[in-house]
């Protein structure tokens, strides 16, 4: 183990935390053996290897996480990364309830980090795919054929902007509700803004 520099706002995030405390505090303690870079990004603490993300810890109502950016190229031997969509196409979570499950998994997660760094080293990139793979839902796809102003609006649209729309169109599960969600959003395709424009 070499120098363990933390970062003052995980330990401001630390302090502050109400849930998860313990947990937070040992998965930060396995992380830095595996002499990552401690960072605060996305509110959370997150660790890098060379400045390109390897972990990150956060929590949630029902458990805390380690999320491994390109957890979709690890082997997971033990089958523990958890995927947490369907359309989550990179990162993959190790989901934790208590903070003695951390301790007895310690090996094993730094096992994983270890693996996460040397699949960044080897340069592997996560092959996404296109927003043209994802399905439009059949109420969208109705209405582009409809109105050629909205498909041209909708196909000037940036890919990720489109991707965006396609799967906002697509959460719910009943027709009626999908219907809605398009119908509220033509406008600001039709100005050519993103969903959170």
């Amino acid at each position: 183990m070499t120098d363990r520099r933390t970062n003052p706002k995980v330990d401001e995030f630390l302090s502050k935390a109400k849930k998860w405390k313990e947990e937070f505090e040992k998965l930060r303690d396995i992380v830095l053996d595996c002499e990552l870079t401690e960072d605060f990004k996305w509110m959370h603490p997150c660790y890098t290897f060379e400045n390109k993300n390897i972990v990150l810890i956060h929590g949630f109502k029902e458990y805390c996480a380690l999320l491994f950016h390109k957890g979709a190229l690890l082997k997971d031997e033990h089958g523990i990364l958890i995927q947490q969509t369907e359309n989550v196409q990179a990162g993959r979570q190790i989901r934790f309830t208590n903070v003695q499950e951390i301790i007895e998994m310690e090996a094993i997660l730094k096992a994983y980090i270890q693996e996460a760094i040397e699949v960044e080293k080897s340069g592997v990139e996560v092959s996404y795919k296109k927003h043209e793979e994802y399905t439009i839902p059949e109420e969208f796809q109705m209405i582009l054929d409809e109105n050629p102003a909205l498909k041209t609006a909708f196909e000037a649209l940036t890919p990720g902007r489109q991707r965006a729309y396609i799967l906002h169109f697509s959460q719910p599960k009943q027709s009626k509700t999908r219907a809605a969600r398009v119908e509220k959003c033509m406008q600001q395709i039709l100005e050519g803004k993103g969903l959170n424009d």
